[in-house]
């Protein structure tokens, strides 16, 4: 599913148009980006939680050529941890 079916099904859910459908959508990631970057957890409760994490410096070797190492460097990333309603909907309790 992408974004644009993800809003049709919304609007049809919440009995709203699409174009209110597209704005509660773009709100949403719009907050757990912005909470994201302050260093907040975004947690629904059922779902899941989304978090930032910091993946630490290390080396690596150049795949163009695999005799030469080079610097990753440090890179904040999101991880999302499933919730227990999620995760008992997909194992089909």
């Amino acid at each position: 599913m992408n974004k644009a079916a993800l809003i049709e099904k919304l609007a049809a859910e919440a009995q709203v148009t699409k174009k209110q459908a597209e704005d509660m959508v773009e709100g949403l990631i719009k907050i757990i980006i912005d909470e994201l970057k302050a260093g907040n957890e975004v947690t629904l409760t059922g779902f899941g939680t989304f978090m930032a994490k910091t993946r630490h410096a290390r080396g690596g070797v150049n795949p163009q050529n695999p005799t030469e190492r080079i610097q990753i460097p440090e890179v904040r990333v999101c991880k999302f941890k499933t919730g227990k309603t999620l995760k008992d909907a997909l194992k089909g309790k």
